[in-house]
């Protein structure tokens, strides 16, 4: 497991396993956050999930880790998708 990358799908969670696979995610090393945990983690559809994570795939840097870290951050600091 890395710092950033996509969060681990369940083993129930077939849907989302299928379309990361088709997208090319699963090569990526699942992370403690990642593109779309900023953009919305479990809000998110399955579909809109994969896009973000296909984006990630295909922007991955050191400089966008650290944007996605500061991000996790701010969002952890707001409190934004605290559901309780």
């Amino acid at each position: 497991m890395s710092l950033v990358g996509p969060r681990p799908s369940l083993e129930s969670q077939t849907d989302l396993i299928q379309a990361r696979a088709a997208a090319g995610v699963h090569t990526l090393v699942p992370g403690l956050t990642g593109w779309a945990q900023v953009n919305g983690r479990d809000e998110l559809p399955t579909q809109q999930k994969v896009a973000l994570d296909a984006e990630y795939l295909q922007k991955k840097s050191i400089l966008f880790d650290v944007k996605i870290i500061l991000l996790t951050l701010w969002k952890v600091v707001k409190g934004d998708g605290v559901k309780h």
